[in-house]
């Protein structure tokens, strides 16, 4: 028997990141199926951005910027939500960062905002959001965590420490909550055709990751919308991808002579990516660098 799809009419669906690739793709499927969405970003003008995007905009959703690494603001942001909705029924950590400077070479200062945004971030969203979660008659979580969560980026090792962190921490809170009422699920997605995928590809970051071509934001978004259809501790968007990286993770002692037998590929599959950003017109270059945006 196929499962019925969640209604989300009227739901309020609380998305961080909210006005990047997978956060647009992810409001776009949840307002079809009736969602009002608060978009959560740092940016202010692409936050409101996303929000005018969706069906009827502005005067159905709404969006609220804030640094979330920052406890009162965050604290200031699920306050303004409580009086306008008064309840949380999906809450989707979804804001990230990385970098391609190499660990030998990055400033301290670097690490810990990289593990603040990636890691501490989402728990403490999560944690301050679990009373209002407790005012929805279903809540649900929904956590971006990354392939990288288990498997080692040996370019990327803090945006691999806090992914790797992130699912961990998620399968035991979805452990302790799924008994209170709160259902905890993270979608673990490869190489992703986003805005911080592309500057990094131009940075020079991880080329293992482009051994094929990276998948679009709409199918990781599909992937999570089924997660509220059928609730599961983990989703992979690509699942032959992560069978093979679980299969390398067994031997793990061979990762140094492994990795070689790949990386060739990967780099000849960065560099096609770099020319298709090209053609897209997703790359200016400013002052010299070169800079990635959203489509």
């Amino acid at each position: 028997m196929r499962r019925a799809r969640l209604d989300l009419t009227g739901r309020i669906v609380v998305v961080t990141g909210g006005a990047g690739g997978i956060g647009r793709a992810f409001s776009a499927l949840a307002t079809e199926r009736g969602a009002r969405i608060v978009v959560v970003d740092a940016r202010d003008e692409a936050a409101a951005t996303a929000v005018a995007a969706l069906p009827d905009g502005a005067s159905r959703h709404h969006a609220e910027v804030a640094d979330l690494t920052d406890r009162s603001e965050v604290e200031a942001v699920l306050d303004r939500i409580a009086y306008r909705y008064g309840r949380i029924d999906v809450l989707v950590n979804n804001a990230g960062m990385t970098s391609a400077a190499r660990f030998d070479e990055r400033s301290v200062e670097s690490i810990e905002q990289e593990l603040a945004v990636n890691l501490t971030a989402p728990l403490v969203v999560t944690r301050l959001a679990i009373p209002l979660l407790r005012e929805s008659p279903d809540p649900r979580v929904i956590t971006t965590v990354s392939l990288g969560g288990i498997f080692p980026l040996g370019e990327t090792p803090i945006y691999t420490a806090s992914k790797f962190g992130l699912r961990g921490a998620m399968l035991s809170i979805a452990l302790d909550l799924r008994d209170k009422g709160i259902t905890v699920s993270s979608v673990l997605p490869s190489a992703t055709d986003t805005r911080m995928l592309r500057q990094e590809a131009l940075d020079g970051g991880n080329s293992l990751q482009f051994q094929d071509p990276p998948q679009s934001p709409q199918h990781v978004a599909a992937t999570m919308m089924g997660l509220l259809d059928r609730p599961r501790l983990e989703a992979y968007p690509r699942p032959s991808e992560s069978w093979l990286v679980r299969a390398a993770l067994l031997m793990p002692n061979a990762l140094p002579r492994l990795m070689p037998l790949f990386r060739g590929k990967g780099r000849r599959g960065q560099a096609r990516y770099i020319r298709e950003l090209r053609e897209r017109g997703l790359v200016s270059t400013v002052d010299g660098i070169d800079v990635a945006f959203e489509d």
